[in-house]
């Protein structure tokens, strides 16, 4: 459902909810955009709030009611995973829109309410699911329009965050992954096979992720914390091509014109500089001004949520679902 657009055409006043590291590079790219008034960072935290007047010169408040009280048309969410939810409800709630951050919440039952809440209020609710705006990303997209697709394969692998506490490789680095099959298949996943380890930290720091989806493309995720380098690929096989892209040097080839003999032509493709968050940003903003569907929508993280959560309770469940075997006769 399109979203109702602000009452005037003034600068968007805009408030950021979370001073984290993702909070404050919010707050760093809204301040530069036209049109915008970056209101504000709220964050409870003393040195987060401290940092953030340092790096990016904004207004700071202890607490989201006092940010409320100075009057925003729109908030992005980057506070920890578990207060999406009720910062989310009581943003919408003030007809506020709102772009919150992946996962859109802990839980599936969750990332529903808020996607009602919005579509209730006439709100726009876009998630951050800032892989999709990568311009390497954008450029296999493209390479992929209207082919038969086949295979995708997904690595995403690196050290372990010391930021991170409350959740594994699955949620935090693997549901950009669930989204991206998601997006460039254009289908539903139907099948998940999932194999997961914590071999260092307390929660699973291994996956090896497979999937299939409806239209019948098989998939696989290989993500973990145990890489002492960042390492960020994707492959996709379709019919006619084969594309490879690195998205951190934003390199992308595509092989084609496969021949009897094995030999083929190989190009490389042109990928864009923009910044993805930058771009994540204004998409959100574009939304908002003109009341359109944002490219990353409320129900598409929630399924693609509810995946990664299927992957973390359906563990172990190929040994446990086998059938025991017979016991022999005595004889």
């Amino acid at each position: 459902m399109d979203s109702k657009p602000p009452a005037d055409s003034g600068p968007l006043r805009i408030g950021v909810v979370g001073a984290g590291v993702m909070g404050t590079n919010h707050a760093r790219v809204l301040a530069t955009l036209p049109d915008v008034r970056l209101v504000g960072i709220v964050d409870p935290l003393e040195e987060h709030r401290a940092r953030a007047t340092d790096l990016v010169g904004c207004a700071t408040f202890a607490t989201l009611d006092a940010l409320l009280a100075e009057g925003i048309d729109a908030a992005t969410i980057a506070a920890p995973t578990h207060l999406h939810h009720e910062i989310a409800l009581t943003c919408i709630g003030r007809g506020i829109h709102v772009l919150v951050e992946k996962p859109i919440a802990s839980t599936v039952a969750e990332s529903h309410a808020i996607v009602d809440a919005a579509h209730r209020a006439g709100v726009t609710l876009m998630a951050g699911h800032v892989e999709r705006f990568n311009p390497a990303v954008a450029a296999i997209k493209r390479a992929i329009a209207g082919e038969d697709i086949l295979s995708i394969a997904i690595e995403r692998v690196g050290p372990f965050p010391p930021r991170m506490s409350n959740v594994g490789v699955v949620i935090d680095l693997a549901v950009h992954d669930i989204d991206l099959i998601r997006w460039f298949t254009e289908s539903e996943i139907v099948e998940v096979q999932p194999q997961l380890s914590s071999a260092v930290a307390e929660r699973e720091d291994i996956a090896l992720l497979q999937f299939r989806t409806a239209s019948g493309v098989l998939a696989h995720i290989n993500t973990n914390w145990l890489t002492p380098f960042k390492a960020r690929s994707v492959t996709v096989a379709t019919r006619e091509k084969y594309i490879m892209g690195n998205l951190l040097t934003r390199q992308v080839s595509e092989c084609f014109g496969f021949q009897p003999d094995g030999s083929y032509s190989m190009r490389h493709l042109s990928v864009g500089h923009d910044e993805p968050l930058r771009a994540e940003l204004m998409a959100f903003i574009a939304s908002v001004r003109d009341g359109s569907t944002p490219p990353v929508t409320g129900e598409q993280a929630s399924a693609s949520l509810e995946i990664a959560i299927q992957c973390l309770e359906s563990r172990n469940t190929s040994v446990a679902a086998r059938p025991a075997l017979p016991r022999r006769a005595a004889g």
